[in-house]
């Protein structure tokens, strides 16, 4: 893999993590249960995304990739789901912490299933920003209940499943798949919703977060995939923690304690510190080897 390519990935990944750390945010100005913002969020979606396949002719992949392309979708509209549930049934904040283990589901399938040899860095960055989301959330009091704690394990299993499975077959098209899930998502969430009793000012906020947050953000995550290993892209999903926290800080008045700044720091500098040496390894060796293309 050229430098170049490395840097792309970056600037795809870090993109995608920064829209997705809105969704906290315009969860919170939506107002209304989760069921109904998963259904609204899933079929906007899958209606913007749906459009530009059909208009870019990019339906042609599910032809070419079925099953890996259905698997993805089915993925992706499970992470939504357990999402979903797990905030239902425990607090918020342990809910992240579960999901900020994604990274270690991601380095154990592209270990397992792909081969892929985990670079020291990656697992070094992992543990430091475990630590550092320890201290984000600590003391916020009880660890929360079993079932949500077990439906948002499930979640990261899923993220981690989805990334080392986009790894494996980099010619899905990440738009396609993330428009099934996106429907299907909404077809799990219309039983349990309640889509027709917002008001308008509900309605914009969810359109924003269906119509260009959510699609912005999960189609440069999974581009990324193409770029860097599913262990360095499910590593970012750590930061969105610490910015989403930083948002309703700044835009809702809500402080954070000095936990959660220290360890937001924490995170964002190891990211930082992460693929800044990742850039200068893949420098040094397209240095040394020109025609070098590989991970």
């Amino acid at each position: 893999m050229q430098a170049s390519s490395y840097q792309r990935g970056l600037i795809m990944v870090i993109l995608g993590v920064v829209f997705l750390s809105f969704d906290g945010l315009l969860i919170r100005l939506a107002a209304t249960d989760g069921w109904t913002i998963v259904f609204w969020r899933g079929l906007l979606m899958f209606c913007v995304l749906g459009l530009l396949c059909w208009l870019g002719n990019r339906l042609a992949t599910l032809r070419r990739h079925p099953f890996s392309s259905l698997a993805s979708a089915l993925l992706l509209g499970l992470i939504s789901s357990l999402f979903v549930l797990a905030v239902m049934n425990a607090n918020v904040a342990n809910v992240v912490v579960i999901l900020s283990t994604a990274p270690l589901f991601a380095a154990l399938f592209s270990r397992v299933f792909l081969g892929e040899k985990v670079a020291l860095r990656t697992l070094v960055a992992i543990a430091i920003c475990m630590l550092g989301m320890g201290l984000v959330f600590m003391g916020e009091g009880a660890m929360g209940m079993l079932v949500g704690n077990l439906y948002a394990l499930a979640a990261a299993a899923a993220i981690g499943g989805n990334l080392t499975l986009l790894r494996r077959y980099p010619a899905i098209d990440p738009m396609t798949v993330i428009a099934g899930g996106g429907l299907l998502s909404a077809a799990a969430a219309l039983p349990m919703a309640s889509p027709l009793e917002l008001d308008a000012q509900r309605y914009g906020v969810l359109a924003l977060m269906g119509l260009v947050q959510m699609p912005l953000a999960t189609v440069l995550i999974n581009s990324a995939t193409r770029y860097l290993s599913s262990t360095e892209v499910a590593l970012f999903y750590l930061v969105e923690t610490a910015l989403g926290m930083l948002w309703v800080w700044w835009l809702l008045a809500e402080t954070p304690t000095t936990s959660t700044l220290l360890g937001g720091g924490v995170v964002i500098l190891v990211l930082v510190v992460h693929a800044w040496i990742g850039l200068r390894l893949e420098r040094q060796r397209l240095q040394l080897y020109p025609g070098f293309i590989g991970q």
